[in-house]
């Protein structure tokens, strides 16, 4: 109870500037949840796509495999189909290549999409703090200048103290907002490398079934 009374106080202590901050942190998590379930399904959806199309490709069921792809909202289904609606009137390899790539780059704006606010909000977050003790330091100095000269000191430092909450709550959104960002960003990165990877994957798979089907 105590420990509930003395956040409290310090919120409240803090001034108006602590409102914003508040909603600015719950924006920031919001999206952090979200964007976290969104890749770690992403991630199991890719995984058992890629199950499905692989064994199909090695035995050079094109079509089927392509219906697989066609009838996919995974990420990798929707390269994969890009590819694959290539396969019989590409000539070159390059053909192939660039279908796939003009897929990842449909797909990947989906994987990054408002993870950058989150370092936005982790910025904004700290900034609004410094402001908010700005201003509850001018409004300290601006009071202790009508005081009695015997009470200056005790008030300025009361003063001091309560303009640094908004500071200090500023930074305490702003360091998990940065970490779970560097988080979700090192998840996106490993999902799109990934998907990269099974694109590679599949063109020399290909590759190596055409040079034995012709040889």
């Amino acid at each position: 109870m105590e420990t509930y009374g003395t956040i409290v106080r310090f919120f409240q202590d803090g001034g108006i500037f602590m409102y914003p901050i508040m909603i600015v942190l719950a924006l920031g998590i919001s999206i952090a949840i979200e964007r976290y379930f969104h890749l770690s399904r992403s991630t199991s959806v890719n995984k058992k796509t890629w199950h499905e199309l692989m064994p199909l490709i090695k035995a050079g069921e094109y079509k089927r495999a392509l219906a697989v792809s066609t009838e996919s909202k995974a990420a990798i289904g929707k390269i994969m189909n890009y590819g694959l609606s290539r396969t019989t009137t590409a000539r070159r390899r390059d053909d192939i290549e660039t279908a796939m790539e003009e897929g990842l780059m449909e797909v990947v704006p989906s994987l990054e999409k408002r993870t950058h606010y989150i370092a936005t909000f982790a910025n904004i977050a700290t900034l609004l703090g410094l402001l908010g003790t700005i201003v509850g330091l001018i409004s300290a100095f601006t009071a202790v200048s009508h005081a009695d000269p015997a009470e200056k000191a005790d008030l300025l430092s009361a003063s001091i103290s309560v303009a640094m909450n908004t500071t200090a709550f500023g930074l305490m959104a702003a360091i998990p907002l940065l970490l779970i960002y560097s988080v979700l960003q090192s998840k996106t990165t490993t999902l799109v490398d990934s998907l990269e990877m099974a694109s590679v994957k599949f063109i020399n798979m290909l590759t190596e079934q055409k040079k034995a089907s012709g040889a």
